[in-house]
């Protein structure tokens, strides 16, 4: 049996390693080494290129394509939404004119009945209290009349009566002619 070098723990694995450091450079940069490294980079690359223009890159476009499509969609629904509250707020805002102009008209229309039902009762008030004033300057000049039908008989019986008592006799017929001069002055 051929003898293997042994190390102090006595593995070979650890007597390899240890040789391969003792040269003191990475295989990397052996010059020997930079052609089948150069071979397998291109390789590498153009597997990976492959791999990915292939396989990789269509479905990152179908997802961003899908999601592009989704966003055009979602932007497109918001703005038919959006038109569509436009024209129920303009359909909303014609309403409520219209509404409100109605009600002003009824309100306009029970201002003018309730006016007129006014002016009515205001005639019939007015008319009622011309009849009652009429009425009343009437008897009042009935009243008067009256009065001063007596008027000129209770003068001249209180004439009478002062100047019988002041003089002890009177002429009815001279005291009844002062007492029409006086009312009729």
């Amino acid at each position: 049996m051929a003898t293997e070098p042994k190390t102090q723990d006595g593995t070979i694995a650890t007597t390899l390693v240890e040789a391969e450091h003792a040269k003191g450079t990475l295989p990397q940069f052996k010059p020997e080494d930079f052609a089948p490294q150069l071979v397998w980079l291109v390789l590498t690359f153009v597997a990976l290129y492959l791999l990915m223009s292939r396989v990789a890159l269509p479905r990152i476009g179908g997802v961003l394509e899908q999601r592009r499509n989704a966003i055009d969609y979602d932007l497109d629904r918001a703005k038919d939404l959006r038109d569509e509250a436009e024209t129920a707020l303009k359909e909303y805002e014609e309403e409520l004119a219209a509404a409100r102009a109605k009600a002003q008209a009824i309100a306009a229309d029970t201002r003018e009945k309730v006016a007129a039902r006014a002016a009515e009762a205001e005639a019939k008030a007015e008319e009622k209290m011309s009849a009652k004033l009429a009425e009343a300057e009437e008897r009042i000049a009935k009243t008067r009349d009256a009065a001063m039908a007596n008027i000129s008989a209770v003068a001249v019986d209180t004439a009478e009566a002062i100047v019988a008592e002041l003089l002890g006799k009177a002429d009815p017929d001279r005291i009844k002619a002062a007492v029409d001069a006086e009312t009729k002055a």
